[in-house]
């Protein structure tokens, strides 16, 4: 493999917010180092707001476009393949990819990157062999690639520079330049969500709390979610901006800097999916996960083996359930401070103390190659 290697990496758009977001952040993060990527995407819209700069060194192909499949099939195949998530490459670009490089041996590395998990089986499953039997990619070897929270895993996303910047964040400069109205001592929390069964007893807690918090709704399903509470109470209850101790900023869609920015400036964040988890554990603010619900209740054990894996509290694990449906019991009070915020911190230590993912990756490409 040359000092410049080149990456395809393949998703498909279930969660456009979770699955786009950690393909982007990856590819950007390769191209940073030189690297050059195509990322096939079968729906690309969300990087209108979500990266509308672009990359260089990121060349983003549309996966439903037959002509750029059969252009790809025919240009030199790239070093290395990811299946982001599981998904699978159009046929003609895996037997252009299992073709002999410079007429000798294979030399190309071909990664399922999965899902992330807190989960012992990870552990595991991170790096295992998986010969391919049939189809046009028969003979090859993919391995598993699982991100985590350990150092026996693949690790997390991070920039190298992303200390240092957070450490130059002016979070009153950024609120001004977002038009938040916020006041000194004014309590900053983001909501990041889907609908939560416990949406209500939270805005009730916050409108009758005894200091005054600014909640910060994203643009989507948490705003839209928040919209229908309020549309739903009495007259005297309605304003969708708040009342009591309770004031409210609806936000637009952020690009991926700016949803950074948003976690760095909170006193605390309510996040949704993947990569928001990840970011949210590195802005080292407490944070509450809403979890993506699955029908056979999967996610039970996964959100309870990253409580686990944090070592949350009992208040910060019950809150959890709760937020998540997972017990109908009202919800607890919140923390900003003291035991939510020292847990999430130390966290934090212990994930920078690992290698990032793409250091990892780069070791194992340059094992398997």
């Amino acid at each position: 493999m040359g000092t410049r290697t080149t990456w395809d990496i393949f998703c498909k758009v279930i969660d456009n917010h979770g699955d786009l977001g950690v393909c982007w952040r990856l590819a950007c993060q390769l191209a940073a180092q030189g690297d050059q990527v195509r990322l096939w995407i079968d729906d690309a819209a969300a990087l209108r707001w979500m990266a509308p700069a672009g990359c260089d060194g990121v060349h983003v192909v549309d996966w439903l476009d037959a002509a750029a499949v059969q252009r790809a099939a025919a240009a030199p195949a790239p070093d290395v393949l990811i299946e982001a998530f599981g998904c699978e490459p159009a046929p003609e670009l895996i037997a252009r990819f299992a073709e002999p490089s410079n007429g000798g041996a294979h030399g190309r590395a071909w990664i399922n990157l999965e899902y992330l998990s807190a989960e012992p089986y990870v552990e595991r499953l991170h790096r295992l062999p998986s010969p391919v039997f049939k189809g046009p990619g028969a003979g090859l070897t993919k391995h598993f690639f699982y991100p985590g929270f350990t150092p026996a895993t693949g690790g997390l996303l991070r920039e190298p520079d992303l200390a240092e910047r957070q450490a130059r964040f002016d979070r009153a400069q950024w609120l001004a330049a977002q038009q938040i109205a916020w006041r000194e001592g004014e309590r900053l929390v983001s909501l990041f969500c889907y609908e939560p069964p416990a949406l209500a007893d939270l805005l009730a807690q916050l409108i009758e709390g005894p200091a005054p918090t600014r909640l910060l709704v994203t643009a989507g399903r948490a705003a839209r979610a928040v919209s229908a509470h309020f549309s739903r109470q009495p007259p005297e209850g309605r304003s969708p901006h708040g009342h009591g101790a309770l004031s409210i900023s609806y936000l637009p869609y952020l690009t991926q800097a700016d949803f950074d920015h948003l976690l760095w400036a909170c006193d605390l964040n309510f996040v949704r999916g993947e990569d928001s988890l990840v970011r949210a554990h590195w802005a080292g603010a407490p944070l509450v996960w809403q979890i993506y619900p699955q029908d056979d209740d999967a996610h039970h054990a996964k959100l309870n083996a990253w409580l686990d894996w944090l070592g949350a509290p009992p208040s910060l694990r019950r809150f959890h359930h709760v937020w998540n449906g997972f017990d109908r019991s009202p919800l607890p009070p919140l923390e900003t401070q003291g035991a939510w915020r020292e847990t999430v911190q130390i966290g934090r230590r212990r994930l920078c103390e690992q290698d990032d993912l793409v250091s990892q990756l780069r070791h194992l490409i340059a094992q398997k190659s």
